[in-house]
């Protein structure tokens, strides 16, 4: 896009902004060093390189567009490409299962911080964080659909070995990186069908965390969350790991508390939950994606649901509280591209409610002048926020507009077309 052109639609819409009283370079200040934690994961349909390529735990992976990553290298190279496209602060999410084994077998529940040293030096060259996911699913060790929650204490413990050595992991990530790392806790544990006993497996579960995080750590530099689901393929009765037992588990822990986008029910939305969690707890974790009927982690797109959860982040002051990741795969288009339109498409979400006057919105809320509020939050939606994002897309040094998109298809044809 001609650079003329930018600035001269950035100028224009600076003043529309500011007679809306919003101060346009206070607002890309305020939201470029926000960091959003782009998920691994999407670069390879969630296999990771510890496993035999097949998935299991209640997920799966639609389409098969051609240029998976195949190995840690193909998936870092990948990973530079789409951060060079995407404005803005970023971290990268790593599963456990994305180890550099180099075709060795080691256990999940031997794995030491030595086995991420690639992944570490890559980021530290970047300066970039790493966040961290142990890997509760795609495994052996998964018995009847149970790990930390299993009846069997040998299945229990394997787990919760693992859910240590992950602990072990994110603190190494901070001290090689300088950075904080968010460890996550997901387990796919439940039954397909309905269960005659749901007690027994929570307490076993509550038990099994309690265990992985007896010895402390320092929680201000390696924060660690739980998260809840509703239901997974497989799991559609019972989810151990239910939202009530996992809210109730990170608050009388001090633990952060995980929200996924897809993992309540359709017509529920997360946005509306942030100000609710917040006020008994000190940081909240998102996993921002986009469930269509189900938690089917479609590619993030700027709905209205994204909007409300960016709008409720910074409405309320949470941008230090809140640690904001991405959580969505899909192999049925190019998988860079994927990753770039939604991590650019949460970027630009934060952005625009950064674009907002809010103070005014809250003053006519509190004079229960609910006409003007009204009136003010409809007409924002068509301010010329676009010229905004551009100007600061070519202020950040990445492709304006669909600038990039020619930039994949290069990359399609030269480098991942030759994986088959």
């Amino acid at each position: 896009m001609d650079e003329k052109l930018v600035i001269k639609g950035y100028e224009y819409a600076k003043e529309v902004y500011a007679g809306r009283g919003v101060d346009v370079d206070k607002a890309i200040e305020a939201m470029k060093g926000v960091p959003i934690s782009m998920n691994c994961w999407q670069a390879d349909d969630v296999l990771g390189f510890d496993g035999d390529d097949t998935l299991s735990g209640g997920i799966a992976t639609t389409g098969n567009y051609p240029g998976r990553a195949r190995t840690a290298d193909e998936l870092r190279a990948d990973a530079d490409k789409a951060m060079s496209m995407i404005p803005g602060e970023k971290k990268f999410n790593l599963h456990a299962s994305y180890a550099n084994l180099n075709g060795r077998k080691i256990e999940r529940s031997e794995y030491t911080a030595d086995l991420f040293s690639e992944w570490m030096d890559w980021a530290k060259e970047r300066g970039m964080g790493l966040d961290f996911n142990p890997t509760y699913f795609s495994h052996p060790m998964v018995k009847d659909g149970f790990t930390l929650a299993s009846p069997d204490k040998a299945v229990r413990d394997y787990w919760i070995e693992h859910g240590k050595r992950c602990r072990e992991i994110g603190e190494a990530f901070y001290k090689t990186l300088g950075k904080e790392c968010v460890i996550n806790y997901w387990m796919p544990d439940g039954y397909k069908d309905t269960p005659a006993d749901t007690a027994a497996p929570r307490a076993r579960m509550i038990d099994s965390l309690d265990k992985i995080f007896a010895e402390k750590i320092d929680e201000k530099l390696v924060l660690e969350g739980v998260e809840s689901k509703l239901f997974a393929l497989g799991l559609e009765s019972y989810t151990v790991g239910s939202h009530e037992l996992m809210m109730g588990y990170a608050i009388t822990r001090n633990k952060l508390y995980c929200l996924d986008a897809g993992h309540f029910h359709p017509t529920e939305v997360i946005s509306n939950k942030i100000s609710s969690i917040m006020q008994y707890m000190p940081e909240l974790l998102l996993h921002v994606s986009r469930p269509v009927r189900w938690d089917s982690d479609h590619v993030v797109t700027m709905d209205d649901e994204l909007m409300a959860i960016m709008q409720q982040v910074v409405r309320n002051g949470y941008t230090q509280r809140v640690k904001i990741a991405l959580d969505f795969f899909d192999a049925s288009i190019n998988r860079l591209a994927a990753w770039i339109i939604g991590t650019r498409n949460a970027r630009k979400a934060l952005l625009r409610a950064n674009l907002e006057n809010t103070a005014e919105l809250k003053k006519l809320e509190l004079d229960a002048d609910f006409t003007a509020r009204l009136a003010l939050t409809e007409e924002d939606k068509t301010l010329p926020f676009g010229a905004i994002w551009d100007y600061y897309c070519l202020k950040e040094g990445v492709p304006v507009g669909e600038d990039w998109l020619k930039e994949v298809r290069d990359y399609e044809k030269n480098v991942m077309s030759a994986r088959g």
